[in-house]
């Protein structure tokens, strides 16, 4: 039997990213993957494959709706070919997981492909081609989420759809309902938006995006029913089923009246839930709570003591890169360093274009907690480098502590928002005041600009183009 300092089961981004840091301290580790290749949900099925089919899908919409104004004709009929660009997505993803294999080699971590399950808090049977049984000192529990479905819904891989099969269909929707109006179902409704499909958003909440800043609701809602999405908030979808090719789909809207929608493909996006089946966590002394998350404490400890868990299967937002500074965060605390994370200044991004992007508290959060804060907000419209590329949708806007002039809060929607919010994380993480952006120098032009403008406009009203 193999003796390990650390075994992780899950090489998701907080799985691997554990390991390596793991390995890079010294610690002789493994880690276990029940699938056969690595990189877990967000490489896979998730973030990578996604992003390539947005990236894909915007091309395409460029090409035939804003070339021309460009000066830039293409002779002939623009058309889709569905097919070449899912293969360029599994391309994508193929490209990416190789590399996490090479990443497991260069930091000498033993891979097992096969189903981890403690037997006691020391010792993992692995079930898979051969069935193997390691000891480990410590392990990291970081086997991710799956898609949450609904009682009501049988989710039948050919109609009814999680986001799994539709990163992979074989035909163009005609009319895609979409259940769940957060950041999953957003961005794979654009994707087939741009590629000639009706959509329709069915939301049970009284906005899209409803955990972000009220304002960027309502902006990406503005500019979604621009670009003919049938947005439906408020509404709590009783019955979805299938008849041959149609899906039905019926709900209740906020006055109680019955609806009906009905379409050729239903995505089911209601969330994501902790995957632990077949984890067997009760026998090495693991708790699950009542939601089937893992109980931590403060260290990502579990209830037994040489066992932890990071990323999705734990409280808190089911982002990679938090599963990722978690990883960081327990490997460091397993080798006696003392290592800190800010759960306040985690940032979330959802990646439709306009792209949406936040960090810090919103302003419906500061007025809970009492809080006195003061607004900046800048529209991306007025910046120069917006007009060149005709991204003039969106804005930029930062909440800063009406005392102290602390950024409490950024929050924006625009071109390049994904990239851009980093600069707002790491003047938050230095408790800058918007004095201090709104005085360091941004080049010109740029959407950055964007954020130096918010700054001036919550010091005392001093945006310097609108």
């Amino acid at each position: 039997m193999k003796s390990y300092d650390v075994a992780i089961i899950g090489s998701g981004p907080g799985g691997y990213v554990a390991a390596i840091r793991c390995a890079q301290l010294g610690m002789k580790t493994a880690i276990i993957e029940k699938y056969a290749t690595l990189g877990g949900t967000c490489l896979n099925v998730g973030c990578i494959p996604s992003k390539a089919l947005l990236d894909s899908s915007h091309h395409y919409e460029d090409a035939v709706k804003h070339f021309e104004a460009h000066g830039i004709e293409i002779p002939g009929e623009i058309k889709v070919n569905l097919e070449k660009m899912i293969g360029r997505k599994q391309a994508v993803v193929d490209q990416t997981t190789g590399g996490i294999d090479f990443l497991m080699t260069k930091n000498k971590i033993d891979v097992y492909h096969g189903m981890g399950a403690f037997k006691d808090a020391t010792h993992i049977t692995i079930t898979g081609d051969t069935n193997e049984e390691i000891e480990a000192k410590h392990s990291i529990i970081a086997t991710g989420s799956k898609p949450t479905t609904l009682p009501f819904a049988t989710v039948d891989k050919e109609r009814i759809i999680t986001s799994t099969e539709a990163l992979k269909l074989k035909e163009i929707p005609k009319h895609l309902i979409i259940i769940g109006g957060g950041v999953i179902g957003l961005e794979l409704g654009q994707v087939y938006k741009r590629l000639g499909s009706d959509v329709t958003v069915i939301e049970y909440m009284d906005r899209i995006i409803p955990t972000m800043d009220s304002g960027l609701s309502k902006e990406l809602n503005k500019v979604f029913r621009k670009q003919k999405f049938k947005i439906n908030v408020s509404h709590k979808v009783t019955q979805v089923e299938r008849n041959g090719n149609e899906v039905t789909v019926k709900a209740e809207n906020k006055k109680g009246e019955l609806v009906e929608f009905k379409g050729d493909y239903c995505l089911v996006s209601v969330g994501r839930s902790p995957f632990t089946a077949g984890l067997n966590a009760e026998s090495a002394g693991v708790k699950l709570t009542d939601r089937g998350q893992v109980e931590v404490n403060g260290h990502l400890q579990t209830s037994a003591s040489n066992i932890y868990a990071i990323g999705d299967v734990v409280k808190g937002a089911m982002l990679a890169h938090k599963a990722e500074e978690e990883g960081v965060f327990v490997a460091e605390t397993i080798a006696g360093q003392k290592p800190h994370i800010d759960y306040n200044l985690i940032p979330g991004v959802v990646y439709t274009w306009p792209e949406v992007a936040s960090v810090g508290k919103t302003e419906e959060q500061l007025k809970e907690q009492g809080i006195a804060y003061k607004t900046g907000q800048f529209p991306m419209r007025a910046l120069g480098r917006s007009r060149a590329s005709m991204d003039l949708d969106g804005f930029v806007k930062i909440l800063a502590d009406q005392t102290t002039d602390e950024v409490l809060g950024v929050h924006m929607i625009g071109a390049r928002c994904a990239d851009l919010i980093a600069e707002a994380v790491v003047a938050m993480e230095f408790r800058a005041s918007a004095e201090d952006i709104s005085r360091m120098s941004h080049a010109h032009p740029t959407f950055a600009e964007a954020i130096k403008e918010a700054a001036l406009a919550a010091t005392e009203d001093r945006a310097l183009h609108i």
